[in-house]
């Protein structure tokens, strides 16, 4: 294994464990899904280089897409929940109350 295999491995998975363990606010899930994307996006940035193809693929930038529209979602998200419950903190929200 490369130390470019393990530098984006190890980014993903303390990404993915930052998403399981950090539950105090609600920006640290949008956050770590964004850094698990950024991941993501620059393997497969990378893979056309690995593998040595002529050609780079359209999959990095459709990837990347669809991570911007879900930050855009996480932050309006983020911000209505913040107007309607005062902060960000997860412990403040009730989900069996409206």
């Amino acid at each position: 294994m490369t130390t470019l295999h393990l530098s984006f491995y190890s980014t993903f998975i303390l990404s993915s464990l930052g998403l399981a363990f950090h539950r105090t606010h609600l920006i640290s899930a949008p956050l770590c899904l964004e850094s698990m994307m950024l991941s993501m996006y620059v393997a497969l940035a990378m893979w056309p280089v690995q593998v040595q193809a002529p050609s780079s693929t359209l999959l990095p930038m459709l990837m990347l897409t669809f991570a911007a529209c879900e930050a855009g979602t996480g932050l309006a998200l983020l911000v209505a929940s913040t107007r309607t419950h005062g902060s960000d903190h997860l412990h403040n929200f009730n989900l069996l109350q409206c």
